[in-house]
């Protein structure tokens, strides 16, 4: 295939790589947990949920046992994504968590410059995550985690290696938790043709707190901190905010408000329900099942399921 087919081939699948975002690795910025989904993208302060290494490494030393988890998520189009997650304790040393996210964008028919069928090819993007995490103090935790990310489109590929690191603090009496994290650090190490591009670095700080009289817990994250805005307020723009309500010991319903990605898919003035999220969570034995419904409004929507237990 000619080159400028290639490259015309990769702005595009670049567009339909996330609907507020035009670079490579931005699948990164995708949320994978079901829960983490339905609660807006409010995670970085979770600390009972192996799905943390992809928002906060620092929350896996809270985890209990060896938790596993399995994600889907049914994209745009024919796009789609999984992620796979596991953690445990390895004695004195520490906790250590692996994680592997995938996005497939399907099959593509493939032509020359004149129009003429050279056959198919696929396009897909693959991070494999190794995290490490460990006390610093009473209540308070640091973490960890190395990334090497692949992207290929065709018979051309990009690779990048990038770092997540993480502090968590909570207390415990008063059911809050605090969390920052700085994620995807690092540099491509090949790229697309002769193009350099930057990683989809993310500053973000949260709080859960868990009401002492209600059955609900309250999630706020503020991301892209690191960012630089016109306006000092705009800084503070990309939240968002997430609720669990424990309806009994097996059910728990979610609601989640992202207001960035809300503002990016407004169309004129209408922004119908997009930045709204839903979600719930059954435990059945020894399993949890996790469902996350997510907005785009006139875009589209996204499904996400993840099943999760501990060995």
């Amino acid at each position: 295939m000619k080159k400028s087919a290639s490259l015309l081939i990769i702005l595009l699948l670049l567009a339909c790589n996330s609907v507020f975002a035009q670079k490579t690795y931005d699948f990164l910025r995708i949320d994978i947990s079901a829960r983490a989904a339905a609660l807006g993208g409010s995670f970085v302060s979770s600390n009972d949920d192996i799905d943390v290494i992809f928002y906060n490494p620092a929350g896996l030393k809270m985890l209990k046992g060896s938790p596993a988890s399995f994600s889907f998520v049914k994209y745009l189009l024919d796009i789609n994504l999984a992620g796979v997650a596991y953690s445990q304790e390895v004695g004195d040393i520490g906790r250590f968590g692996a994680a592997i996210q995938y996005i497939n964008y399907g099959s593509f028919t493939a032509r020359d410059e004149f129009g003429n069928n050279t056959g198919e090819f696929k396009a897909g993007e693959l991070a494999m995550i190794l995290g490490y995490a460990n006390s610093l103090a009473e209540n308070f935790y640091y973490g960890a985690s190395v990334k090497f990310i692949h992207s290929s489109i065709a018979d051309r590929s990009s690779s990048a290696l990038a770092l997540d690191v993480g502090l968590h603090y909570s207390i415990p009496d008063k059911g809050f938790d605090f969390g920052f994290s700085i994620l995807n650090a690092g540099t491509q190490l090949s790229q697309y043709y002769n193009t350099k591009e930057d990683l989809p670095v993310d500053f973000v700080i949260g709080f859960s707190k868990k009401m002492e009289h209600l059955p609900l817990k309250l999630f706020v994250d503020l991301h892209k901190i690191n960012e630089k805005q016109d306006n000092f307020s705009d800084r503070f723009k990309a939240f968002s905010i997430g609720t669990e309500f424990y309806l009994s010991s097996a059910l728990t319903l979610r609601i989640g408000y992202n207001n960035e990605r809300r503002s990016e898919l407004k169309i004129g003035s209408f922004a119908g329900l997009a930045g709204f999220n839903l979600g719930m969570g059954v435990n059945v034995s020894d399993y949890n099942f996790s469902y996350g419904f997510s907005s785009l409004g006139q875009v589209g929507s996204l499904h996400r399921i993840t099943v999760s237990t501990n060995f």
